[in-house]
């Protein structure tokens, strides 16, 4: 059956290729992927392969990449995508040796594509369980890890219909699982290689903002030295969010304001604009510093920035809480900044814990977020503690990818011990 599905779902992006660009890029991508592994492919190396669906998942696997190319500069790097939007992003990616797509997962593109390439061991990021080509791994007993996976209750691995598809599970040689209750469900189906390092999220945060930008035009905004004045932050915001938000701080002149769109778009920033009364308001894109110190309002208006530009707030919101699901809470609360987000939040295990612990705060209504913001505005000793509480979660839970390379350099030591004598 899952077979048949793969065939049917194959030819049905073949078919929406004709009317997608996007499709169209992962269909040639994949198609091409094979051609570009025998041309590119050394026979003489050891590779190490990594496998993320989209380019949050590249996230979560990106430390340990980074690390084992740090460590263990012998081995070369296979990274695959399954979506355009990894792969059209991360394509020339600086640490890994080869970038592809990784074809549709039947049994003929998987021979294929192991024929092409013969990796020591993989890597598989979160959600990613390609039953042929884990079968086939396990059968050339090459060790397959699940890096930062989370599961749940009402996954199809633990349904009764979906008893036959779980087996593909037991192709892993071990889970890095993101919490206990993952190990938990795990076990009521026999799977007990299991151990629990937390979400390598933590360390890629940190990772960014050690890696942080100065940003002139934002320092000038901010009067970042004098530190004159309170910026509330909101990052990824959609228009649910911003009409919210933005009038609260239509009614108070005492902070000033950067919007950092999800959606980059001439019609959103002009609705966004809009919505603002009565302040200077200047978008990013047509700033100097000396306009920028005049304004009220920053627009960012390009991409690439919003993970530096969190330095500079004393509190931030994340948006999606009113749609989708919200955006990255960490990269805000790694600089020590509260955060603020909508109600769809329950999925995110980061948020959950930011909400315990005093770090984040959710509203559902332009009324709580009045009462939060108003408390900010008013208890210096509360916004403090309120950013502490959110930079020391980070901290604490940082860590995972020294836990998975330890662990997996143990579990190995014919490959790693050997290749560094």
């Amino acid at each position: 059956m899952y077979n048949i599905i793969m065939h049917l779902y194959e030819l049905g992006v073949f078919v929406y290729s004709f009317f997608s660009d996007k499709v169209r890029k992962m269909w040639k991508g994949e198609r091409n992927a094979v051609r570009v592994l025998r041309e590119k492919v050394d026979p003489n190396a050891k590779y190490i392969w990594f496998h993320a669906a989209s380019l949050g998942e590249f996230e979560q696997g990106r430390p340990l990449i980074e690390q084992i190319r740090h460590d263990y500069p012998e081995f070369k790097i296979l990274l695959t995508f399954f979506s355009p939007s990894g792969y059209e992003v991360r394509k020339n990616y600086e640490h890994a040796d080869i970038v592809t797509y990784l074809p549709i997962d039947t049994v003929v593109n998987a021979r294929r594509f192991l024929r092409a390439v013969h990796p020591v061991m993989a890597f598989f990021i979160k959600y990613e369980f390609w039953y042929n080509y884990m079968h086939i791994l396990r059968h050339r007993n090459v060790p397959v890890y699940s890096v930062s996976s989370i599961f749940r209750d009402g996954q199809v691995f633990f349904q009764w219909y979906g008893r036959e598809y779980a087996h593909v599970l037991k192709c892993f040689t071990r889970f890095y699982v993101q919490n206990e209750e993952s190990r938990r469900l795990l076990s009521t189906i026999g799977i007990n290689d299991v151990e629990v390092v937390g979400d390598t999220r933590f360390d890629r945060v940190i990772q960014i903002k050690q890696a942080s930008k100065q940003l002139p035009i934002v320092e000038s905004f901010v009067g970042v030295k004098d530190f004159d004045v309170n910026v509330f932050i909101s990052g990824s915001s959609w228009p649910p969010d911003e009409e919210i938000f933005i009038k609260y701080f239509n009614e108070h002149t005492d902070w000033k304001l950067i919007i950092a769109p999800h959606v980059v778009s001439e019609g959103h920033l002009q609705q966004i604009i809009s919505l603002i009364k009565g302040k200077k308001v200047l978008r990013y894109t047509q700033a100097d510093e000396k306009s920028a110190a005049e304004a009220d309002v920053l627009i960012i208006d390009c991409y690439g920035l919003l993970s530096s530009i969190y330095h500079y707030g004393q509190v931030a919101y994340i948006g999606g809480g009113f749609g989708v699901g919200i955006h990255n809470v960490l990269e805000a609360a790694v600089w020590n900044v509260p955060v603020i987000f909508g109600p769809n939040n329950k999925r995110f295990d980061e948020a959950q814990g930011l909400l315990a612990n005093g770090g984040g705060y959710e509203i559902s209504s332009y009324s709580d977020f009045n009462s939060i913001m108003d408390k900010f505005r008013t208890d210096s000793d509360f916004l403090h503690t309120s950013g502490e509480t959110a930079g020391k979660y980070v901290r604490e839970l940082s860590g995972a990818t020294t836990k998975i390379l330890s662990s997996i350099t143990s579990r190995n030591k014919s490959t790693f011990v050997k290749q560094n004598k």
